[in-house]
Protein backbone atom coordinates (compact mmCIF):
# COMPACT_ATOMS: atom_id res chain seq x y z
CA UNK A 1 0.00 0.00 0.00
CA UNK A 2 1.48 3.41 -1.22
CA UNK A 3 1.85 6.17 1.16
CA UNK A 4 -0.83 8.16 -0.71
CA UNK A 5 -3.14 5.45 -0.48
CA UNK A 6 -2.86 5.27 2.64
CA UNK A 7 -3.40 8.72 3.52
CA UNK A 8 -6.27 8.56 1.53
CA UNK A 9 -7.95 5.59 3.59
CA UNK A 10 -7.19 7.55 6.92
CA UNK A 11 -8.92 10.26 5.51
CA UNK A 12 -12.48 8.31 4.66
CA UNK A 13 -11.58 7.20 8.95
CA UNK A 14 -11.49 10.18 9.89
CA UNK A 15 -14.48 12.04 8.05
CA UNK A 16 -16.86 8.76 8.69
CA UNK A 17 -16.02 9.06 12.14
CA UNK A 18 -17.07 12.73 12.10
CA UNK A 19 -20.31 11.87 10.33
CA UNK A 20 -21.28 8.97 12.48
CA UNK A 21 -22.78 10.88 15.10
CA UNK A 22 -25.17 12.38 12.77
CA UNK A 23 -26.43 9.37 11.38
CA UNK A 24 -26.16 7.13 15.16
CA UNK A 25 -29.60 5.52 15.85
CA UNK A 26 -31.09 7.15 18.56
CA UNK A 27 -31.67 4.66 21.65
CA UNK A 28 -34.79 5.53 24.12
CA UNK A 29 -35.29 3.62 27.54
CA UNK A 30 -39.25 2.97 28.74
CA UNK A 31 -38.98 1.85 32.09
CA UNK A 32 -42.75 1.06 32.76
CA UNK A 33 -44.91 -1.44 35.23
CA UNK A 34 -45.24 -5.02 35.12
CA UNK A 35 -48.52 -5.09 33.03
CA UNK A 36 -47.91 -2.99 30.27
CA UNK A 37 -45.28 -5.00 28.79
CA UNK A 38 -47.15 -6.42 26.01
CA UNK A 39 -48.79 -3.14 24.89
CA UNK A 40 -45.79 -1.32 25.03
CA UNK A 41 -44.27 -4.17 23.05
CA UNK A 42 -46.88 -3.60 20.12
CA UNK A 43 -46.74 0.01 20.30
CA UNK A 44 -43.33 0.72 20.06
CA UNK A 45 -43.45 -1.24 16.72
CA UNK A 46 -46.02 1.28 15.58
CA UNK A 47 -43.83 4.31 17.12
CA UNK A 48 -40.62 2.99 15.27
CA UNK A 49 -42.40 3.08 11.56
CA UNK A 50 -44.52 6.20 12.67
CA UNK A 51 -41.20 7.99 13.83
CA UNK A 52 -38.94 6.87 10.27
CA UNK A 53 -42.28 8.06 8.25
CA UNK A 54 -42.10 11.86 9.45
CA UNK A 55 -38.76 12.58 10.29
CA UNK A 56 -37.06 9.80 8.65
CA UNK A 57 -34.66 8.18 11.33
CA UNK A 58 -34.35 5.48 12.74
CA UNK A 59 -34.80 4.80 16.53
CA UNK A 60 -34.72 1.49 19.22
CA UNK A 61 -36.97 1.27 22.13
CA UNK A 62 -35.64 -0.56 24.65
CA UNK A 63 -38.49 -1.89 27.96
CA UNK A 64 -37.78 -2.13 31.78
CA UNK A 65 -40.80 -3.75 33.22
CA UNK A 66 -41.55 -4.84 37.46
CA UNK A 67 -43.48 -3.46 39.69
CA UNK A 68 -43.98 0.48 39.18
CA UNK A 69 -42.45 1.80 43.04
CA UNK A 70 -39.83 -0.52 42.36
CA UNK A 71 -38.93 0.85 39.06
CA UNK A 72 -39.38 4.47 40.02
CA UNK A 73 -36.53 3.51 42.76
CA UNK A 74 -34.33 1.91 39.93
CA UNK A 75 -34.59 5.22 38.41
CA UNK A 76 -34.30 7.13 41.20
CA UNK A 77 -31.04 5.21 41.76
CA UNK A 78 -29.53 5.88 38.26
CA UNK A 79 -31.46 3.77 36.28
CA UNK A 80 -31.47 5.73 32.79
CA UNK A 81 -35.51 5.91 31.73
CA UNK A 82 -35.53 8.26 29.31
CA UNK A 83 -39.21 8.37 29.75
CA UNK A 84 -41.30 6.52 32.52
CA UNK A 85 -44.59 4.92 32.12
CA UNK A 86 -46.44 4.29 35.05
CA UNK A 87 -49.98 3.05 36.85
CA UNK A 88 -49.73 5.60 40.16
CA UNK A 89 -48.85 9.34 40.10
CA UNK A 90 -46.90 9.42 43.34
CA UNK A 91 -43.89 7.12 41.28
CA UNK A 92 -43.61 9.96 38.96
CA UNK A 93 -44.47 12.32 41.85
CA UNK A 94 -41.45 10.66 43.73
CA UNK A 95 -38.42 10.93 40.71
CA UNK A 96 -40.18 14.75 40.72
CA UNK A 97 -39.55 15.59 44.20
CA UNK A 98 -35.95 14.07 43.48
CA UNK A 99 -35.50 16.44 40.36
CA UNK A 100 -35.52 13.68 38.30
CA UNK A 101 -38.44 14.49 36.32
CA UNK A 102 -40.32 17.88 35.73
CA UNK A 103 -42.96 19.42 38.50
CA UNK A 104 -45.16 19.96 36.49
CA UNK A 105 -44.79 17.07 34.83
CA UNK A 106 -48.87 16.43 34.95
CA UNK A 107 -49.82 19.62 32.58
CA UNK A 108 -47.16 18.29 30.04
CA UNK A 109 -49.02 16.48 28.15
CA UNK A 110 -53.15 16.32 28.02
CA UNK A 111 -55.50 14.52 30.70
CA UNK A 112 -53.28 14.63 33.95
CA UNK A 113 -50.57 13.13 31.75
CA UNK A 114 -52.28 10.11 31.47
CA UNK A 115 -52.86 8.65 27.99
CA UNK A 116 -54.90 5.73 29.08
CA UNK A 117 -56.82 4.34 32.00
CA UNK A 118 -57.63 0.83 33.56
CA UNK A 119 -60.00 -0.43 36.51
CA UNK A 120 -59.78 -3.50 38.75
CA UNK A 121 -61.13 -6.47 38.54
CA UNK A 122 -61.55 -9.94 39.60
CA UNK A 123 -59.92 -13.27 38.06
CA UNK A 124 -60.80 -16.67 38.90
CA UNK A 125 -60.55 -19.84 37.84
CA UNK A 126 -62.47 -21.08 34.87
CA UNK A 127 -66.31 -22.03 35.76
CA UNK A 128 -65.56 -20.04 39.25
CA UNK A 129 -65.73 -22.67 41.82
CA UNK A 130 -66.30 -19.93 44.10
CA UNK A 131 -69.00 -18.55 43.26
CA UNK A 132 -67.00 -14.93 43.74
CA UNK A 133 -69.29 -12.12 42.05
CA UNK A 134 -68.85 -8.57 44.29
CA UNK A 135 -65.84 -7.93 46.90
CA UNK A 136 -68.15 -9.24 49.88
CA UNK A 137 -67.11 -12.74 48.85
CA UNK A 138 -63.49 -12.16 48.94
CA UNK A 139 -63.55 -12.03 52.54
CA UNK A 140 -65.51 -15.38 52.69
CA UNK A 141 -63.28 -17.89 54.82
CA UNK A 142 -61.60 -20.57 52.44
CA UNK A 143 -61.40 -17.86 49.79
CA UNK A 144 -57.72 -17.30 48.70
CA UNK A 145 -57.05 -13.86 47.13
CA UNK A 146 -53.73 -12.90 44.89
CA UNK A 147 -52.55 -9.52 45.28
CA UNK A 148 -49.38 -6.85 44.72
CA UNK A 149 -48.05 -5.63 47.71
CA UNK A 150 -49.15 -2.49 47.83
CA UNK A 151 -45.97 -1.20 48.90
CA UNK A 152 -43.86 -1.74 45.71
CA UNK A 153 -46.56 -1.59 42.57
CA UNK A 154 -49.22 0.62 41.95
CA UNK A 155 -52.01 -2.52 41.16
CA UNK A 156 -51.82 -3.71 44.73
CA UNK A 157 -52.64 0.25 45.74
CA UNK A 158 -55.52 0.50 43.60
CA UNK A 159 -56.80 -3.30 44.88
CA UNK A 160 -56.76 -1.93 48.45
CA UNK A 161 -57.96 1.20 47.22
CA UNK A 162 -60.72 -0.29 45.38
CA UNK A 163 -61.51 -2.17 48.38
CA UNK A 164 -61.66 0.41 50.77
CA UNK A 165 -63.66 2.64 48.74
CA UNK A 166 -66.15 -0.07 47.74
CA UNK A 167 -67.24 -0.35 51.48
CA UNK A 168 -67.60 3.40 51.32
CA UNK A 169 -69.77 4.28 48.39
CA UNK A 170 -71.76 1.54 50.09
CA UNK A 171 -72.32 4.60 52.77
CA UNK A 172 -69.52 2.50 55.69
CA UNK A 173 -67.35 4.65 57.44
CA UNK A 174 -63.72 4.50 57.53
CA UNK A 175 -63.79 2.18 60.72
CA UNK A 176 -65.72 -0.37 58.73
CA UNK A 177 -63.81 0.17 55.31
CA UNK A 178 -60.16 -0.96 57.71
CA UNK A 179 -62.48 -3.83 59.20
CA UNK A 180 -63.51 -4.97 55.64
CA UNK A 181 -60.13 -4.41 54.04
CA UNK A 182 -58.47 -6.01 57.18
CA UNK A 183 -60.24 -9.10 56.75
CA UNK A 184 -59.83 -9.08 52.38
CA UNK A 185 -55.74 -8.83 53.70
CA UNK A 186 -56.43 -12.15 56.05
CA UNK A 187 -57.02 -14.15 53.30
CA UNK A 188 -54.19 -13.01 51.53
CA UNK A 189 -51.48 -16.10 51.17
CA UNK A 190 -48.89 -14.66 49.84
CA UNK A 191 -48.37 -10.63 48.38
CA UNK A 192 -47.16 -10.34 44.97
CA UNK A 193 -44.30 -8.01 44.15
CA UNK A 194 -45.52 -7.21 40.63
CA UNK A 195 -48.52 -7.68 38.50
CA UNK A 196 -46.64 -10.14 36.13
CA UNK A 197 -45.53 -12.06 39.72
CA UNK A 198 -48.71 -11.85 40.53
CA UNK A 199 -50.15 -13.71 37.97
CA UNK A 200 -47.55 -15.89 37.45
CA UNK A 201 -48.35 -17.10 41.58
CA UNK A 202 -51.86 -17.29 40.53
CA UNK A 203 -51.63 -19.40 37.09
CA UNK A 204 -48.41 -21.36 37.33
CA UNK A 205 -47.87 -22.19 40.93
CA UNK A 206 -51.36 -22.26 41.30
CA UNK A 207 -52.03 -20.03 44.28
CA UNK A 208 -55.55 -18.03 45.34
CA UNK A 209 -58.75 -18.67 44.02
CA UNK A 210 -59.23 -15.31 42.65
CA UNK A 211 -56.34 -12.54 41.04
CA UNK A 212 -57.46 -8.73 42.27
CA UNK A 213 -55.51 -7.03 38.97
CA UNK A 214 -55.86 -4.36 36.49
CA UNK A 215 -58.69 -5.57 33.49
CA UNK A 216 -55.57 -5.26 30.94
CA UNK A 217 -54.34 -8.40 32.43
CA UNK A 218 -57.03 -10.68 31.01
CA UNK A 219 -56.17 -10.18 27.50
CA UNK A 220 -52.81 -10.86 28.74
CA UNK A 221 -53.23 -13.80 30.28
CA UNK A 222 -55.32 -15.49 27.44
CA UNK A 223 -52.47 -14.23 25.25
CA UNK A 224 -50.20 -16.01 27.09
CA UNK A 225 -51.24 -18.77 28.57
CA UNK A 226 -54.21 -19.68 26.57
CA UNK A 227 -58.04 -18.39 26.67
CA UNK A 228 -60.58 -19.97 28.90
CA UNK A 229 -57.60 -20.44 31.79
CA UNK A 230 -59.75 -17.46 33.75
CA UNK A 231 -63.32 -15.87 34.06
CA UNK A 232 -63.07 -12.47 34.91
CA UNK A 233 -65.42 -11.01 37.12
CA UNK A 234 -66.32 -7.38 37.55
CA UNK A 235 -67.31 -6.16 41.03
CA UNK A 236 -70.08 -3.85 41.21
CA UNK A 237 -67.67 -0.70 42.35
CA UNK A 238 -64.00 -0.33 41.29
CA UNK A 239 -61.86 2.29 41.24
CA UNK A 240 -60.49 4.29 38.09
CA UNK A 241 -56.89 3.95 37.58
CA UNK A 242 -54.94 6.29 35.59
CA UNK A 243 -51.75 5.43 33.86
CA UNK A 244 -49.30 8.21 34.10
CA UNK A 245 -46.31 9.02 31.82
CA UNK A 246 -43.17 11.55 32.04
CA UNK A 247 -40.13 11.97 30.49
CA UNK A 248 -36.90 11.62 32.49
CA UNK A 249 -34.83 15.46 32.05
CA UNK A 250 -32.11 14.07 34.29
CA UNK A 251 -31.44 11.11 30.99
CA UNK A 252 -32.11 13.06 28.16
CA UNK A 253 -30.69 16.46 28.97
CA UNK A 254 -27.48 14.04 29.52
CA UNK A 255 -28.38 12.02 25.93
CA UNK A 256 -30.01 14.66 24.12
CA UNK A 257 -33.28 12.27 23.62
CA UNK A 258 -35.37 14.78 24.72
CA UNK A 259 -37.29 15.64 21.52
CA UNK A 260 -37.44 12.00 21.01
CA UNK A 261 -38.54 10.85 24.50
CA UNK A 262 -41.67 13.88 23.75
CA UNK A 263 -42.79 12.76 20.45
CA UNK A 264 -42.64 9.42 22.05
CA UNK A 265 -45.22 10.46 24.78
CA UNK A 266 -47.18 12.38 22.45
CA UNK A 267 -48.00 9.09 19.99
CA UNK A 268 -49.68 7.44 22.92
CA UNK A 269 -52.67 9.92 22.46
CA UNK A 270 -52.64 9.48 18.16
CA UNK A 271 -55.49 7.56 16.98
CA UNK A 272 -53.52 4.75 16.26
CA UNK A 273 -51.69 4.81 20.03
CA UNK A 274 -55.10 5.05 21.48
CA UNK A 275 -56.29 1.92 19.29
CA UNK A 276 -53.33 -0.07 20.57
CA UNK A 277 -54.33 0.81 24.16
CA UNK A 278 -57.73 -0.36 23.58
CA UNK A 279 -56.70 -3.99 22.01
CA UNK A 280 -54.39 -4.30 25.06
CA UNK A 281 -57.58 -3.81 27.07
CA UNK A 282 -56.11 -0.61 28.38
CA UNK A 283 -59.15 1.91 28.18
CA UNK A 284 -58.67 5.40 25.90
CA UNK A 285 -59.30 8.61 27.11
CA UNK A 286 -59.87 9.51 22.94
CA UNK A 287 -64.36 8.55 23.29
CA UNK A 288 -64.23 7.88 20.05
CA UNK A 289 -61.77 5.12 20.26
CA UNK A 290 -63.52 3.90 23.79
CA UNK A 291 -66.59 3.62 21.82
CA UNK A 292 -65.36 1.35 19.26
CA UNK A 293 -64.35 -0.91 21.64
CA UNK A 294 -67.38 -0.75 24.00
CA UNK A 295 -67.81 -5.07 23.84
CA UNK A 296 -64.04 -4.72 25.93
CA UNK A 297 -65.11 -2.33 28.38
CA UNK A 298 -67.90 -3.68 30.46
CA UNK A 299 -69.57 -1.31 32.49
CA UNK A 300 -68.74 -0.49 36.08
CA UNK A 301 -69.38 1.98 38.46
CA UNK A 302 -65.79 3.64 39.07
CA UNK A 303 -65.04 6.37 41.67
CA UNK A 304 -61.96 8.50 41.48
CA UNK A 305 -58.86 8.54 44.06
CA UNK A 306 -59.42 12.05 44.47
CA UNK A 307 -63.26 11.60 45.46
CA UNK A 308 -62.53 9.25 48.29
CA UNK A 309 -58.95 9.40 48.98
CA UNK A 310 -58.08 13.51 48.22
CA UNK A 311 -55.10 12.65 46.06
CA UNK A 312 -53.08 9.35 45.78
CA UNK A 313 -50.18 11.23 47.70
CA UNK A 314 -52.43 11.43 50.45
CA UNK A 315 -53.09 7.98 50.22
CA UNK A 316 -49.90 7.04 50.60
CA UNK A 317 -49.18 8.49 53.40
CA UNK A 318 -52.22 7.91 55.43
CA UNK A 319 -52.29 3.74 53.89
CA UNK A 320 -48.84 2.78 52.45
CA UNK A 321 -46.09 4.62 54.18
CA UNK A 322 -44.48 2.97 57.17
CA UNK A 323 -46.56 2.49 60.09
CA UNK A 324 -49.55 3.70 57.70
CA UNK A 325 -53.00 2.17 57.78
CA UNK A 326 -52.03 -1.27 55.69
CA UNK A 327 -49.30 -2.21 58.50
CA UNK A 328 -51.83 -1.85 60.40
CA UNK A 329 -54.08 -4.09 59.04
CA UNK A 330 -51.80 -6.54 57.30
CA UNK A 331 -49.60 -9.24 59.08
CA UNK A 332 -47.70 -11.61 56.52
CA UNK A 333 -49.31 -14.62 56.26
CA UNK A 334 -52.81 -14.12 57.43
CA UNK A 335 -52.71 -14.51 61.28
Amino acid sequence: MTTRTRKILVAFALAAAAVAPAFAQQTLLNVSYDVAREFYKDYNTAFVAHYKKTTGKDVKIDQSHAGSSAQARAVADGLDADVVTMNTTTDIEFLADKGIVAKDWAKKFPDNAAPTTSTMLFLVRNGNPKGIKDWEDLVKPGVQVVVVNPKTGGNGRYAYLAAWGYVKKKGGSDAQAAEFVGKLFKNVPILARGGRDATAAFLQRNIGDVLITFESEVLSIDREFGAGKVDAVYPSISILAENPVAVVERTTAKKGTGELAKAYLDYLYSDEGQEIAAKHALRPRSQAVLKKHAATFKPVQLFTVQELFGSLAEAQKVHFNDGGQFDKIYTPGGK
